[in-house]
Formats: structure tokens, C-alpha cells, sequence
């Protein structure tokens, strides 16, 4: 099995596991990583699993009438609080490579009856989308687990208007991880063993030809994930295997694959905050860059 594969494979578990804002947990997390007991009020529960790591909407600026991109969209909660902010003249569109996501995310759209929303299954190094025609790209927690991230980055500069500006939250890593950690699974998984160190961030967007690039530790504490409680059962036979790492080839060690197939995700970022002091290695970042023109 591709490391891909594997994330897919795991984030099709949390899309059907049926965790929402409605669990406390889940909207503890949420609330750790700046969602507002509004915002989290103003959206369908079923939007909110429990991943994110920041939150985007509260920072990108956005404006009524224009046309926003959420990269790895999920169940829909960025997606749904773009809509309201870009209003029935904007658009906010959702890409995600899980099909048990976007049915989940399109689900919630329904439910919340929000008519200028659309949902693409795509990978986010190959975007379905015209070049120009974004005036805003947001993402959350996704891009760390992305295998070709200068092609996420040329992809951003390409879709964005000349002035469009990008909004993410995103683990990026402070130094450089232990072995032991940067070959762990469930580190990967957890959005930890994929990222890059926080200067090859701001270099690999520069690069793609973006401009005024700031990323930016938010000092959210990482541990609050573990508040999502709930975490033991029979391994998933989905992950049985060796699965090697795009970036190193080492093979990728499952050691915290023990959960309920639903909550796989959760049961990773469990056990590897059992293991490690992440904070020490990762941080929360807020993301920002201008794509040059106007």
C-alpha cells in the first residue's frame, strides 16, 4: 500500500465514524485551534471531526463576492464558514481525494442548505480548477500529508488570481524529527512525520512564485488532541503491511493502528502523543503569501 493510499485509507475511517461538534471532545479540539462556539453553532455538527489544527477562516480576509479554495476540505468546515463570509455572490469550492468525505461534506451542505458551495475529488498537487481564477486558497492540517509539496505550491500560485493571497493552518516542524518519529505511521497520519521544517515551507513557496510568504508558530498546544477520548479496539485490517515513505523509503511502522476502524485517525494521534512531546519537534503554523500582480 502507497503512503497515499494509507491516508486515504485512514481518513475514510474518520469520515464515517460518525464524530461531530456533538461529541465534546471533538469540539474541544476545534475550540483549542480557534473555532468559536458561533462558528461552530453556524454549521452543520457532522462538519467538524476533530482534525484541524487552526482556523483558516479566521484570517483570510475574505470578502463578499469572492471565490475561495479549501485544499483536503473533509467534512465541509471551512468550506461552510467561507460561504458565509464570501455570501450568495461568492463561491467556496472543496477539494478532497476521499470519497467518503466529500459525500460526508456534501451531505452537510445539503443539511445546511447552502447553495454557493461545490466539492471536487481531486488530489491537491493536481487541482481541478482553471489558472486565475481564485481570489483566496485556504487549507487545514492537509498540506503536511501531501508527498509532492512544491507541486501543492506551484498548484496554489497557479489557480490564484495575480494579488490573490493564501490563508493555511498547517504543522510545520520546528527541527528535524528522530528516526523513530519520522518512520512512525501513525506519525504521518497524525499530520507530524509529513511536514517540513518551517524555513522549507516559507523557500518552497517563494519558489512556486509566491510573494511576501510569512509562516507564523500560532503556539497552540498540539496535546490537544488527546481530548478526544474513546481510543481502544481491534486493529484495522486496512493498514496490515509495511507502507514506505515517499520521502525516505523507510518502511512506516503502524504501532497505534489499535482503534475502532471509525476513529483510526484519532487513535494515532492518541498513542503518538503518548509516546512523544510533539510540540517539542511540530507547531501549529498560520500560513500567508500574495501570488504577485494585480
Amino acid at each position: 500500500m502507497s503512503l497515499q493510499q494509507a491516508v486515504k485509507s485512514h481518513y475514510a475511517s474518520a469520515a464515517t465514524s460518525g464524530l461531530s461538534s456533538g461529541h465534546a471532545g471533538v469540539r474541544a479540539v476545534a475550540a483549542a485551534f480557534g473555532y468559536s462556539p458561533g462558528e461552530l453553532d453556524a454549521i452543520p455538527d457532522e462538519a467538524n471531526l476533530g482534525l484541524s489544527c487552526g482556523n483558516p477562516t479566521a484570517f483570510a480576509s475574505l470578502r463578499p463576492g469572492e471565490t475561495v479554495v479549501d485544499l483536503g476540505c473533509g467534512g465541509g468546515l471551512d468550506v461552510f464558514l467561507a460561504a458565509k463570509r464570501v455570501g450568495p455572490t461568492g463561491r467556496a469550492i472543496g477539494i478532497d481525494m476521499t470519497p467518503e468525505m466529500l459525500a460526508l461534506a456534501r451531505r452537510n451542505a445539503a443539511r445546511a442548505g447552502l447553495t454557493n458551495v461545490e466539492f471536487h475529488q481531486a488530489t491537491i498537487d493536481r487541482l481541478p480548477l482553471m489558472a486565475g481564477t481564485v481570489d483566496c486558497v485556504i487549507s487545514n492540517c492537509v498540506i503536511n500529508l501531501a508527498t509532492d509539496k512544491p507541486a501543492v505550491f506551484r498548484e496554489i500560485a497557479r489557480v490564484l488570481r495575480p494579488g490573490g493571497r493564501v490563508a493555511l493552518s498547517d504543522i510545520a516542524l520546528k527541527q528535524p524529527l528522530p528516526d523513530e518519529l519520522r518512520g512512525d505511521l501513525a506519525a504521518y497520519i497524525g499530520c507530524v512525520a509529513g511536514a517540513i521544517l518551517i524555513d522549507e515551507y516559507r523557500a518552497g513557496l517563494a519558489a512556486a512564485g509566491l510573494a511576501d510568504v510569512d509562516v507564523i508558530d500560532s503556539r497552540a498546544d498540539l496535546n490537544a488532541y488527546a481530548l478526544i477520548d474513546g481510543q481502544s479496539g481491534c486493529c484495522s485490517p486496512a493498514m496490515s503491511g509495511p507502507v514506505h515513505s515517499a520521502s525516505n523509503n523507510l518502511p512506516l511502522t503502524d504501532t497505534d493502528c489499535c482503534a475502532p476502524a471509525a476513529s483510526i485517525v484519532h487513535a494515532g494521534l492518541a498513542g503518538l502523543l503518548k509516546r512523544y512531546n510533539v510540540n517539542d519537534y511540530a507547531a501549529s503554523v498560520k500560513v500567508f503569501a500574495i501570488k504577485p500582480g494585480r
